[in-house]
């Protein structure tokens, strides 16, 4: 049995200056810590493969695509790949979700969102 406990996982650094933890992934899917504090925001990006959201925190915006939507605890947001998205908090408390990516981004996968970033502004 593997049993994690995210506060104690290392949050690594990347382009879009928030904290995320990935803290479980195998061949089939890989799983991330995200926290956006009151003001933080995803930079939109594509991924390459499916991803959905589910909020274990507080609210925020979910923008896939042309659609934005309000989501909060408890609520689960389909991403397919290829579609543009990203995330928000736009309000005074702490957001955090989970995001689960299927299948599990190759290396340069997961890259290509990176690269992408400036692509899409």
């Amino acid at each position: 049995m593997k049993a994690v406990e995210i506060i104690n996982i290392q949050g690594s650094p990347n382009p879009h200056r928030i904290e995320t933890k990935k803290f479980h992934e195998n061949d089939h899917i890989q799983a991330v810590h995200i926290t956006l504090n009151p003001g933080e925001k995803l930079k939109k990006h594509i991924t390459a493969v499916d991803v959905f959201f589910y909020v274990l925190e507080g609210e925020g915006f979910v923008e896939i695509g042309d659609e934005k939507q309000k989501v909060w605890k408890d609520m689960l947001i389909d991403s397919p790949k290829s579609i543009p998205h990203c995330l928000y908090n736009e309000g005074s408390e702490i957001f955090r979700i989970l995001v689960v990516r299927s299948p599990n981004p190759t290396c340069n996968q997961n890259n290509q969102p990176i690269r992408d970033i400036a692509n899409l502004k």
